[in-house]
């Protein structure tokens, strides 16, 4: 549960995006392979040839640094300084590679994705020129003849892949921008639909205490005002006044009591409790909420009962829209002298807490819970750690029964 402003919509990463998880696999795999075979290929071709400890250890160090970048945390991601290092070590050590043995010319396909992957278009795109210059020379030096096909091939394979690879980011691109639309359209829409049950149901609320209360306070105050004028003269008939005051009273009161029990939370309806309303909630399909009932449970006021339903309501709420957690708990215990909602969630959590901001676009965020516990006489506290999720705790006095 993170009170801090967020962006309305997370776009996916290229790291989180399964099809382009899928071609790093490939072609991590077809640069091993390819690395393997240019090694096997030279021993088999040259055996006793002294470069063989230079290129048996090129390789392998083209092969640990290929590997370091994952390790080491240097994914897809913007070219930082870390990753520019790298890629340019690894680039460096297979050029080395193929002016020894240029029979590794081929393992510079892989290499292609990465370049695509990891700089700029623009940049990108001369990397993967000089990368097919150094191709085109090495299978130039192998061959015992002239051949256009090694002249031709390996730029119209380069120009290939590089074409197939922008066009498919592009694509990306406006898949993940038409969805940040769709998601942001979908909230706004919410929030217009959030804005108009409101001001309807003010205006409901407004036209039944018009109706109902203020025409009842109307009738007690000009029957009251009759029965003091008469109190004197007639007091019989200002009797009858007040007893008629009385039972508007009470019938006003029996609508002001019907008006509350309407602003109910409905999940509290027909008797239900809080245990029973808790245990029904829902964060949404991506996210399990667990309940855990501790203590002996007591009846609790229904001002109570409603302000720790749409407290846990609230924080399920901000869990599923900011936390990414996986799990939540809901646990209510009864101590005696006093009620405590605990929601626990395993997020991401956060470092500094800002209770006295709200979250944008949203009026029921944790100014609002505050709010909530505060009219109770209770206390809302907050522990979070980044890395290791969000607890928040509201607790609520009772009064001793007896």
């Amino acid at each position: 549960m993170d009170p801090r402003p967020r962006p309305r919509s997370t776009p996916v990463t290229p790291a989180r995006n399964p099809d382009t998880r899928t071609l790093a696999t490939v072609a991590h795999t077809a640069f091993f392979l390819l690395l393997g075979a240019s090694l096997a290929r030279f021993l088999l071709r040259h055996p006793g040839d002294p470069r063989t400890p230079w290129i048996i250890a090129l390789s392998v160090t083209l092969a640990l640094l290929y590997v370091l970048g994952p390790a080491l945390g240097i994914r897809d991601a913007a070219p930082t300084p870390r990753r520019l290092v790298w890629l340019g070590l690894v680039v460096a050590t297979w050029v080395v590679l193929v002016v020894l043995a240029p029979s590794f010319a081929w393992c510079a396909v892989p290499l292609f994705f990465t370049a695509l992957r990891t700089l700029p278009p623009r940049a990108a795109i001369i990397l993967v020129a000089l990368l097919t210059t150094f191709v085109v020379i090495a299978q130039l030096q192998l061959a015992k003849a002239f051949d256009p096909n090694l002249l031709l091939a390996p730029p119209a394979v380069a120009a290939l892949a590089t074409a197939v690879f922008v066009h498919m980011e592009r694509q990306t691109q406006a898949q993940r921008a038409l969805i940040d639309d769709l998601i942001r359209t979908r909230r706004e829409l919410a929030a217009t639909e959030r804005r108009e049950g409101t001001l309807a149901e003010r205006q409901r609320l407004s036209m039944e205490i018009h109706d109902t209360l203020a025409q009842n306070l109307s009738s007690q105050q000009m029957l009251l005002q009759a029965a003091d004028r008469t109190w004197e003269t007639d007091p019989a008939t200002a009797r009858a006044h007040v007893r008629t005051a009385t039972g508007i009273a009470a019938h006003g009161l029996a609508e002001a009591r019907r008006l509350v029990h309407d602003l109910a939370p409905s999940e509290l309806a027909d008797g239900a409790g809080l245990a029973d309303a808790l245990r029904a909630l829902d964060a949404g399909p991506d996210i399990e909420v667990r309940f855990h009932l501790e203590g002996t449970p007591t009846t609790l006021p229904d001002r109570v009962q409603s302000a720790l339903l749409r407290i846990a309501q609230g924080a399920l709420a901000n869990i599923r829209e900011h936390s990414g957690a996986r799990t939540a708990a809901l646990t209510l215990s009864f101590l005696g002298d006093q009620v405590v909602l605990d929601i626990a969630d395993d997020g991401h959590g956060f470092a500094e807490p800002q209770p006295s901001a709200a979250t944008p676009g949203r009026g029921h965020g944790l100014p609002a819970m505050r709010a909530r516990v505060r009219q109770l006489g209770g206390t809302l506290t907050i522990e979070s750690t980044p890395g290791e999720g969000t607890v928040l705790s509201a607790s609520v006095p009772l009064e001793p029964t007896g």
